[in-house]
């Protein structure tokens, strides 16, 4: 925990309170208000929580005005540029960049766990066919605490640890798997010969009935996917897993938590929306129309993937992954394609425009990885799962960075009660 240099002074009803102030090595100054109820007999009130910080990290940081997205200190570009999906994961898991040594290590573990228990067969065939692949993702996923026992202490530092890399290797499989299922083709297990996106996208698209060689231009699109939706900081799923986890459940009903909030289309459905977005505008010829419907303040009409909730600026993650758009398109074309023509001459004409670029309205990381996943030939309904699938590894080190605090505790939030006070009960004659 952080120590306090200064104070802030709080006056209410003539009274006045002092409040210790924190100042993080990153980002705007704290108050700790964890006492002002015992000493005042007041919340705060904070709809959203976006001016409250519910817990001390050192995994991410965010500064939205400058468009700045650090893992443990290091730039998401670098990142997404340099390394690779499994290397910032053991970033992410243990705040340093590994050896030589440890990298090997750590994908060995994870290679030898990507397969599933066989008898978890039964509960995707106990989905109906047309079931969204994040509904089997859910559940898939809390059952499996019922199949590895011995990984559900949270209290013992390596089943933790043991947890920790059954979710990242088995979660690519389980969304395959999904995917898989809702078309109706047969399971394709992992490999243990391939790199960690290569063996998703064969999990993804081979069939039996022909070999399937994965294009390693489309697997490092894959792998910068998922590198770039690793972590983001205390968004509405890692709250949400960190609150479930609060409580002690276990983690694999945790991370399930994290998947149900990140089902909801104001997070991780973004991308999906932005593709249903430029299937409704149809052809590039009628982008003028839907930019001018975008500029209407009375219009409902918004331009999905521009612009971002955290980033006031520009996203960093977006600039890499239009490096990846372009070299996806390049090699799979766009011309026999009248979704794909439409996002490139939608995002011609929107950084052409004024009224974008002075508002900072740039396309964001969900309008190119939307792009990139319906060209490689995902449906959309996929796009949330491989949101999930990234996410997985920014959730357990949030959830272990918590479980590891000293100072954690079951979350309880306060509320503003605006219902009845205190009425006696009527008899139903009487009423």
């Amino acid at each position: 925990m952080a120590e306090s240099t200064k104070s802030a002074k709080l006056i209410i009803d003539g009274k006045e309170y002092e409040l210790p102030i924190y100042t993080p090595t990153a980002g705007p100054d704290v108050i700790d208000i964890r006492k002002l109820y015992a000493q005042a007999d007041v919340f705060t009130y904070d709809p959203g929580f976006t001016s409250t910080a519910a817990c001390d990290s050192t995994i991410t940081f965010i500064d939205g005005e400058e468009g700045v997205l650090l893992h443990r200190g290091y730039p998401i570009d670098q990142l997404a540029g340099k390394s690779h999906y499994l290397e910032v994961c053991y970033l992410l898991l243990y705040g340093e960049l590994p050896s030589p040594a440890e990298l090997e290590d750590f994908e060995h573990r994870v290679t030898n766990h990507t397969m599933l228990h066989e008898q978890m067969m039964n509960f995707f065939r106990g989905f109906r066919r047309d079931a969204h692949p994040m509904a089997v993702m859910v559940g898939v996923v809390g059952a499996m605490s019922a199949f590895y026992h011995d990984s559900t202490d949270i209290t013992d530092e390596w089943q933790r640890e043991v947890a920790s890399i059954r979710l990242i290797a088995k979660m690519p499989t389980i969304a395959a798997m999904a995917y898989k299922y809702t078309v109706g083709q047969p399971f394709v297990y992992p490999r243990n010969d391939l790199d960690y996106a290569s063996n998703f996208l064969r999990m993804c698209f081979a069939v039996p009935a022909e070999e399937y060689v994965v294009d390693p231009i489309l697997s490092r699109a894959m792998d910068r996917i998922f590198t770039l939706h690793a972590d983001h900081e205390q968004n509405a799923s890692t709250s949400t897993v960190r609150l479930a986890s609060s409580s002690g459940a276990n983690p694999f009903a945790c991370i399930a938590a994290g998947i149900a909030c990140l089902w909801g289309p104001a997070h991780g459905g973004a991308n999906q929306a932005c593709l249903e977005m430029l299937k409704e505008i149809g052809t590039p010829d009628k982008i003028p129309e839907y930019i001018a419907r975008a500029k209407d303040k009375n219009d409902p009409f918004r331009l999905m993937g521009f612009g971002h909730r955290v980033y006031k600026n520009f996203d960093p993650r977006a600039t890499v992954m239009k490096e990846s758009a372009d070299e996806v398109l390049e090699l799979l074309g766009v011309e026999n394609n009248p979704i794909l023509q439409v996002a490139k001459e939608l995002e011609k004409q929107a950084l052409e425009d004024p009224y974008f670029t002075e508002k900072k309205l740039f396309p964001n990381v969900d309008f190119y990885s939307g792009i990139i996943l319906e060209a490689m030939g995902f449906p959309t309904s996929m796009f949330t799962p491989i949101f999930a699938l990234s996410r997985t590894v920014g959730w357990i080190s949030q959830w272990k960075e918590m479980i590891a605090d000293p100072q954690n505790k079951i979350g309880r939030p306060r509320q503003l009660y605006l219902g009845e006070t205190k009425r006696d009960y009527v008899d139903i004659e009487n009423r």
